[in-house]
């Protein structure tokens, strides 16, 4: 590999590094996501496969073919693109003679991606051994979450990070963020000016952010003992929806500045406090495999979000994920407040005007209106102006975020003052005792949940798809 100065942010990479070729995320997410890059020549450099698997060459080339076939990914021509391009280097992280082998393997690469598809822990590891082989300069990393597992371990990572890289050469990736319709968000706010007149504390009475899983942990319990719901889903994905309504519109469509609206916001971000957070825990969680007899790890939780900005304050924020909730999905409901005189009296509906967001499996825009009745009397119904959107040939979001982070395009990737700021907006409540609620799966969670919701319309249950809902009138 030839030295290299500082890396140029916007210098495409000449290499792809894996480290962890041979686990998981790369059998189910990454090599699908190569072949689509391929496919739609975005990727043509080298790809460089390591692992402690004892494998060589022809091995990794096997295991990438069985991830296409999986994956759907049927274009024998792509594959074999795909395939053409792959090295492999077998060896210990601890061992600085596996990232010699890497280093030959890089040949003439002066701007490698080096992506660390591998546990956590293995990080201030890998990145120390990629320094004592030279093997930073010029290179950006990508790294997947969790980054730490609270306040004081985000920070530490951070630390150990910046020591051998520039925080502009770090991807921290989140396949949240390149979900096509959370990236839809950002569009409908900027991009359409009827939103922003009402879109404040004068006219918005309350957001609510729905995830939902119909499924358990699926024999990941081990894995969900050392997280729980509110590090597994709701201080990366649902803040980051937060993020998203409340920001201010960015200077520009650039990286940088679309993250430093999002930074302002969690920083605007009231810690929250535990008496408005509810935990629970399915009924049978127990008795996963790798589960505590006597566990306290929540597999469901709701809370409330103050921000403390001139835009948002007052309006309280509601979070809510779980497992073995009644469907999957994610939604957002924005709650507008009522007209402040009621013109027809007692007839006019009692349901507020709202903006609904699909933002997964499947993508809608609906708002909630107010019409008459047929007859003679100025009498109301409720409706919804129900917007479907359906695209074609949408890129999964492992594939875009892959082909920024090669592109070298870190918009989509979180920085280090913003991981932080929501780590520490859900600090207070992370280890605290806070009584845990059993509920039976199936339901929306432990009833106690319901008392966080102030006014009239409590929680908005997200439907099957986006046209199936239960508005809180039905109840």
């Amino acid at each position: 590999m030839v030295p290299a100065g500082l890396n140029d942010a916007h210098q495409p990479a000449d290499a792809l590094v894996l480290f962890g070729a041979t686990g998981d995320l790369c059998f189910k997410k990454i090599f699908p996501s190569l072949y689509q890059l391929v496919r739609r020549g975005r990727l043509s450099v080298p790809v460089i496969g390591v692992a402690k698997a004892g494998w060589n060459l022809d091995q990794l080339k096997a295991r990438v073919h069985d991830s296409l076939a999986k994956g759907g990914c049927t274009d024998a021509a792509v594959a074999s693109r795909l395939v053409g391009l792959l090295s492999y280097v077998d060896g210990d992280y601890a061992d600085p003679a596996t990232f010699t082998r890497v280093r030959a393997s890089l040949g003439q690469a002066q701007h490698p991606l080096m992506y660390l598809a591998i546990p956590p822990s293995m990080f201030p590891v890998v990145v120390k051994q990629l320094n004592t082989a030279h093997l930073d300069a010029g290179a950006r990393v990508v790294i997947e979450k969790p980054f730490g597992h609270d306040l004081a371990s985000a920070h530490a990572l951070n630390q150990t990070l910046h020591e051998f890289f520039d925080e502009r050469d770090i991807y921290r990736i989140d396949h949240y963020l390149g979900k096509e319709p959370v990236q839809n968000l950002l569009f409908l706010r900027f991009a359409n000016s009827f939103l922003e007149p009402i879109w404040n504390r004068n006219y918005v009475a309350s957001v609510q952010i729905t995830m939902a899983e119909n499924i358990g942990v699926e024999g990941r319990g081990r894995f969900y003992e050392e997280t729980g719901c509110i590090r597994d889903v709701i201080q990366n994905h649902l803040l980051q929806v937060v993020g998203f309504l409340a920001m201010e519109a960015p200077l520009n469509g650039g990286g940088e500045a679309l993250r430093d609206e999002k930074v302002k916001v969690f920083r605007a971000l009231k810690p929250v406090d535990p008496r408005h957070l509810v935990r629970g825990q399915f009924n049978g969680y127990r008795k996963e495999p790798g589960v505590a007899p006597d566990s306290k790890v929540e597999t469901f939780a709701a809370l409330k979000l103050e921000i403390d900005s001139w835009r948002w304050g007052g309006v309280p924020f509601y979070l809510r994920a779980g497992k073995n909730l009644p469907v999957t999905a994610t939604e957002v409901v924005v709650e507008l407040r009522a007209p402040p005189v009621k013109v027809f009296g007692v007839d006019t509906p009692g349901q507020p005007n709202y903006l609904r967001f699909r933002v997964g499996p499947d993508v809608a825009t609906a708002i909630g209106a107010h019409v008459k009745l047929a007859g003679e009397a100025m009498r109301g119904r409720d409706v919804e102006l129900f917007l479907d959107q359906k695209q074609g040939d949408e890129m999964e979001p492992y594939e875009r975020l892959i082909g920024d982070a090669l592109a070298g395009d870190s918009t989509l990737f979180a920085r280090e003052d913003e991981v932080e700021a929501a780590w520490a907006a859900v600090d207070p409540i992370l280890n605290t005792g806070t009584p845990l609620y059993p509920y039976e799966p199936g339901t929306w969670g432990p009833a106690e949940a319901s008392t966080l919701v102030d006014g009239l319309c409590g929680w908005h249950d997200p439907g099957a798809d986006a046209r199936s809902w239960t508005r809180w009138l039905e109840r």
